[in-house]
């Protein structure tokens, strides 16, 4: 097995299998992200990055971890910004060696958000989207509600598409969004449009190019119809992890590109998608953009083969 080749599989392995199937069990008490963080971890910076994000584009500056207290030495993933640019959630784990049934009950794997506090961010705080024990992450969240991806009782698949409410600050009412979605169309990590009327969704659903591909689907009438694959955006390899713009121009996506994950942007016109430009390669993956059109992605450290963590890195869109 390549070098590239193994990386893929580690990289693919902590972005699919850290939902897989786990025992029940009480989980630990609630530490602090601080606390679950083993103490002899290495906080990695640029300087010790021997593969560093590689920007291809002159739309942005080159990429930099996000400044502020969201990064730490665990792992830092799976990054959604709202377009106002104040409020950002992301997937936490304190040590992205430990398997995925031993993630589920450290007490602290999941769901996480900070709000913009002037020029920084603020403290992040866990999510909380179950009275049971669950593992979360992928989360959308447009107006009061989110869709996360979640491993737990009540799914119909090992990974399944949940809903939650905002209410008075916290997140409740968590449903799972029922058979339509998860066993009919088997829908993966997903963006819908502003007005609701179409869902981008990467899945491995038959009709494929192969692997994960991108698919859309558009509601009618309140009735999501077949869904369609996006085949100018798919190859043999691996495209998902959709990003859509506001407006409905640009769909952003991660493709696996020489063993890595790379990010890619395609612009609509005349209601066909363009081929797609690489903006971003070497273990970029997961893109989301603010209003200013900031890019901020998910950056895994490597070293002989190896994942070290994971940071949330963002490429400042250009004046002017």
């Amino acid at each position: 097995m390549s070098v590239f080749s193994a990386r893929h599989l580690a990289w693919f392995v902590l972005l699919i299998a850290l939902f897989g199937c786990a025992p029940r069990a009480t989980p630990t008490p609630a530490l602090t992200r601080e606390q679950a963080i083993p103490k002899d971890a290495i906080k990695m910076s640029p300087a010790m990055d021997v593969a560093p994000p590689i920007l291809h584009s002159s739309e942005w500056e080159k990429p930099v971890p996000l400044p502020g207290p969201i990064n730490s030495a665990g792992g830092e993933d799976g990054p959604f910004i709202l377009p106002d640019g104040n409020t950002f959630f992301f997937f936490f784990t304190p040590d992205v060696s430990v398997p995925p049934e031993k993630q589920l009950f450290d007490g602290v794997t999941g769901c996480w958000w900070s709000k913009r506090v002037g020029e920084t961010w603020g403290k992040p705080e866990r999510i909380v989207l179950s009275d049971d024990v669950a593992l979360d992450g992928c989360e959308f969240v447009q107006g009061s509600t989110m869709y996360f991806c979640s491993a737990r009782k009540g799914n119909f698949r090992d990974i399944d598409i949940w809903t939650a409410e905002l209410r008075d600050g916290k997140w409740t009412n968590w449903k799972n969004a029922g058979k339509e979605l998860n066993v009919e169309h088997e829908v993966g990590e997903l963006h819908f449009s502003a007005d609701w009327r179409e869902l981008y969704f990467h899945s491995p659903r038959a009709g494929g190019k192969g692997k994960f591909d991108l698919w859309l689907m558009r509601s009618v009438n309140g009735i999501w119809q077949t869904p369609e694959n996006i085949a100018a955006l798919n190859t043999t390899e691996d495209e998902g992890w959709p990003y859509l713009s506001p407006d409905g121009n640009e769909l952003w996506f991660t493709r696996i590109y020489r063993g890595a994950p790379a990010i890619f942007r395609s612009k609509k016109s005349g209601g066909k998608w363009s081929v797609p430009e690489m903006i971003l390669s070497q273990f970029a993956g997961e893109p989301t953009l603010d209003a200013r059109g900031n890019l901020y992605f998910t950056h895994h450290f490597f070293k002989d083969g190896k994942m070290i963590e994971a940071d949330i890195y963002v490429a400042y869109r250009k004046k002017g």
